[in-house]
């Protein structure tokens, strides 16, 4: 008997959930104690392989300190048949790599606006060189430099 495969929003919500947890900076497990279950469950809401209830999702909103639709946003269809937008896939991916994390945090530290619009033409200089849509069957790690 073949394994059922997750449905395309529980997907998506848990890949939110997974975005908000390390955006907070909160292990899986320090989530899991402050929701009553374990590790291995939140592992699965992230995955998609199993659903949210209502009241957990509820509950794990109350926690990461957003509101439940923040689960919700930018997935502009209820059906599992469409897709969420490939940019959003990008946006999560990236947020969800430990080096988006920290580039994140970096650049919310910069207080002075002129330096963050500095650095975001830098980057965008950069990417264009080198669009997102090469690295999609890259590998995810980032290589570290040799010399």
């Amino acid at each position: 008997m073949k394994a059922k495969s997750p449905n395309a929003i529980d997907v998506y919500v848990g890949g939110r959930l997974r975005l908000r947890r390390k955006v907070l900076g909160l292990s899986q497990c320090s989530l899991a104690d402050a929701l009553g279950i374990t590790f291995q469950q939140v592992q699965k809401y992230e995955k998609g392989m199993n659903r949210i209830g209502a009241s957990r999702l509820q509950r794990i909103a109350e926690i990461l300190k957003v509101p439940v639709g923040f689960f919700f946003e930018n997935n502009a269809s209820a059906s599992p048949d469409v897709e969420p937008r490939r940019e959003t896939d990008d946006v999560t991916l990236f947020m969800t790599s430990k080096e988006g994390v920290a580039l994140s945090r970096a650049f919310l530290a910069i207080e002075d606006p002129n330096v963050r619009q500095k650095l975001l033409a830098l980057t965008r200089s950069l990417g264009s060189a080198n669009p997102v849509e090469n690295h999609r069957d890259s590998s995810s790690q980032i290589e570290p430099e040799r010399g």
